[in-house]
């Protein structure tokens, strides 16, 4: 009888521990939450700055590279000017940096050179531009608040077509740009607006491109 009674004070004092410790881990979990705003704050995500054309602009822009995207493949993207590079922030450094580089910018103008060619996929076929002072004193001002440094000078263009071409099918699709419209290459237009744009550059589908926010610059 009082072995059996030991038996059962130990059986119930091991339970007890047990129970006692599931508590403590439980009470330790009740007081440290997960706080899904900290963790999305300290996420980073790759971005750039676009300078977008004016409606009218886009509108023409659109419909010629919807034209090489018929017939030469690629996705469909937004027209516009690339100021500063993909960087990798977290999201609310970008949101902050992006309004810190528009703030006191003043609207300026673009000038079209001709239709060219690149090397890789995300310069395939595109307008070059004359990088007047004001487009390249644009972009270094975006960059400098951003901490954006480029490995090579800045060169201005708005892309066209995004795809991986063999030298024969650029000339082509070079060539069908100036058919689908014969005066692009005189184009000029004001930068008035700039956008934030999550950009992926891994991601070549762009489903995963968006605009974060845009501003509207100081008129000239």
């Amino acid at each position: 009888m009082h072995y059996t009674y030991q038996l059962f004070h130990i059986r119930l004092i091991a339970f007890l521990g047990l129970f006692g410790i599931s508590l403590f881990l439980f009470s330790l979990l009740m007081e440290v939450p997960i706080d899904h705003h900290v963790a999305n704050s300290r996420r980073k995500d790759v971005y750039s700055v676009w300078a977008l054309p004016p409606d009218d602009v886009s509108g023409r822009l659109r419909k010629l590279m919807d034209g090489l995207a018929s017939e030469f493949g690629g996705p469909r993207f937004e027209p516009h000017v690339t100021v500063v590079g993909a960087i990798s922030l977290t999201p609310d450094d970008a949101l902050q940096k992006f309004k810190s580089a528009c703030d006191g910018l003043k609207a300026y103008h673009v000038i079209v050179d001709r239709v060219a060619t690149g090397t890789f996929f995300y310069q395939c076929v595109f307008l070059l531009l004359h990088p007047t002072a004001e487009v390249v004193e644009a972009s270094a001002h975006c960059s400098g608040h951003f901490g954006y440094k480029s490995t090579t000078s800045y060169m201005p263009h708005l892309s066209l077509l995004y795809a991986d071409l063999t030298e024969d099918e650029k000339k082509k699709a070079q060539e069908k740009a100036n058919v689908l419209d014969e005066s692009i290459s005189s184009l000029s237009f004001q930068i008035s607006r700039l956008a934030l744009y999550k950009t992926d550059t891994e991601d070549k589908t762009l489903k995963s491109w968006e605009k974060v926010t845009e501003c509207s610059l100081i008129p000239n």
